[in-house]
């Protein structure tokens, strides 16, 4: 087809509507209909992006804590106000979990997009470590920037403590944090208590750091050797940080990652919180995580962007039940943290958007930190890696859509070493036989020192989540069926992820990062 200079000309320069009448005139009615289409799908393809601008993104991510710990999911001894007005403007679900029950796996999961095992990482990452997150990974806060965002990380980090590890190499302007949980240090309770029944007791730990790292200015050590009062300050440190990051970007989109370190042992509340429940340590911290919600929350409506803003909150994991008054309650799951019971592995869930997320509402549909990379990258109109992402967009079931229904047919509960411990869907959950520890009813330890874990080991057992969300009833010769269709689930992962339960390798499973022999390396102070 062709166009006169004088008719291109008027359709650049002239006024939308002279534009449109001399496209009328000018243009063959074929030509009129293929550009409408176009615009009309263009305009469907970023239904949910801002007309000004993208959505912000904030994620509160918890350490260990168990679905029960907040009063949306349970709680009754102390109050959480502010995560129950969250719930009663936002969504809350109820059947939200995470690729795997235990620190870093799971941090690896929420960042990428994929089940742990994919990108590599495995467990907790500690100190002696000499892996990280992998830089061929798109994490989400690169996702964020590829759209032109702000990006900031306070609190816990826990994917490799090396600086080409390190947040500001994996898409944050900003990170102000601990490299990995605050118990690898020489005061955890259980190293004092050694120590003092043997003062040349080896502790193998260094002491913790705080690191504070940009961009522009690289890896500095804000603090080398963490003490107690540092710890307690953590909570009100990161939401101040937070806070501040929220008011100094408010023109432009941002997304914050506060990924407290709380409520992990040793437990540690700020001097305002400390005794305020009369519950105990465990509450007094809950609360303080609350007024760092409430903190959150009242920044992000001071500065006017509430209609603009997606707010998660979430958990790395369930409750490190051998901590006992130290730690929290999954009720009425089955275990929690390290194993992939639900007890384990699904955690308390709120998302809160004012005008798009409807208010007062409850989601009992299986998804998963895994879903949020790819959520968020269509709503703010980012393109996804080419890499194999294993989350789904949930934007239906995050806006309660009529219908919406779990976009997964299967799920992957691995553990430990790359074990695949059970697969389910949204009703029901095969696990396969495999050890785990267990309490077996005895209670936890008491002052922040844990009490030894017994071992059992399951069979195969198959369990009707809708109807005994406690796994206590295994229904495995009523719906041989179902055994089939997840079992068949199982081979596809162990292709692709593989499954040391049976000694299988995945094809799909891409490495972790790993240090070289040149590469800069974070110091710590050795005890």
């Amino acid at each position: 087809m062709y166009f006169s200079p004088d008719v291109l000309h008027r359709l650049q320069f002239r006024s939308l509507y002279r534009s449109s009448f001399l496209v009328l005139q000018e243009m063959p009615r074929l030509f009129l209909i293929c550009l409408t289409t176009a615009f009309v799908a263009a305009a469907i393809s970023r239904d949910s992006i801002a007309e000004d601008r993208p959505p912000n993104v904030v994620v509160i991510f918890m350490d260990d804590m168990g679905y029960a710990d907040i009063n949306p999911f349970g709680a009754s001894e102390y109050e959480t106000p502010n995560l129950n007005r969250m719930a009663s403007e936002g969504r809350i679900f109820t059947d939200f979990v995470v690729s795997s029950a235990v620190c870093s796996a799971s941090r690896a999961a929420l960042l990428t997009g994929c089940y742990h095992t994919r990108v590599g990482i495995r467990g907790a990452l500690g100190p002696k470590h000499d892996i990280g997150i992998n830089a061929n990974e798109l994490t989400l806060a690169e996702l964020c920037k590829s759209r032109g965002y702000a990006t900031a990380i306070y609190g816990k980090w826990h994917l490799g403590h090396h600086p080409k590890f390190l947040p500001t190499r994996h898409g944050f302007d900003e990170y102000y944090g601990i490299p990995y949980s605050n118990d690898m240090w020489p005061l955890h309770p259980a190293s004092v208590a050694k120590r003092e029944r043997d003062p040349d007791a080896e502790i193998p730990w260094s002491a913790l750091p705080m690191i504070h790292a940009t961009v522009d200015d690289g890896v500095s050590i804000a603090n080398a050797d963490m003490q107690p009062e540092d710890q307690e300050r953590m909570t009100r440190e990161f939401t101040e940080r937070g806070v501040e990051f929220i008011k100094s970007n408010a023109e432009k989109p941002f997304f914050l990652y506060l990924p407290h370190p709380m409520v992990h042992v040793p437990l540690y509340a700020g001097e305002a919180f400390r005794g305020k429940s009369g519950k105990g340590i465990f509450a007094d911290v809950v609360m303080e995580i609350d007024w760092s919600v409430g903190q959150v929350m009242k920044a992000i409506e001071d500065t006017g962007v509430e209609d603009n803003t997606l707010v998660v909150f979430t958990s790395d994991n369930g409750p490190w039940l051998s901590y006992g008054t130290h730690a929290g309650r999954a009720t009425p799951l089955r275990e929690g943290k390290g194993t992939m019971f639900e007890g384990g592995y699904r955690e308390p869930t709120i998302m809160w958007w004012k005008g798009r997320i409807p208010a007062g509402s409850e989601c009992d549909k299986l998804c998963s930190t895994i879903d949020i990379l790819p959520t968020v990258a269509r709503l703010i109109g980012a393109e996804l890696p080419s890499q194999k992402v294993d989350g789904k967009d949930i934007r239906p079931l995050m806006f309660g859509e009529e219908g919406a229904e779990s976009p997964h047919e299967a799920f992957y509960c691995y553990y430990g070493g790359g074990q695949l411990q059970a697969v389910r869907n949204e009703r029901f959950k095969l696990v396969f036989p495999h050890r785990y520890r267990t309490l077996n009813g005895h209670p936890g330890g008491t002052g922040g020192l844990p009490v030894p874990y017994q071992q059992a080991k399951i069979g195969l057992s198959l369990f009707d989540l809708d109807e005994d969300v406690s796994e206590s009833n295994n229904v495995i010769a009523k719906h041989p069926e179902v055994v089939e269709e997840l079992t068949a689930a199982a081979d596809r992962a162990r292709e692709d992820l593989g499954d040391t339960l049976v000694k299988r390798s995945g094809s799909g499973v891409r490495p972790a990062g790993k240090m070289g022999k040149d590469d800069e390396r974070l110091p710590l102070v050795w005890r």
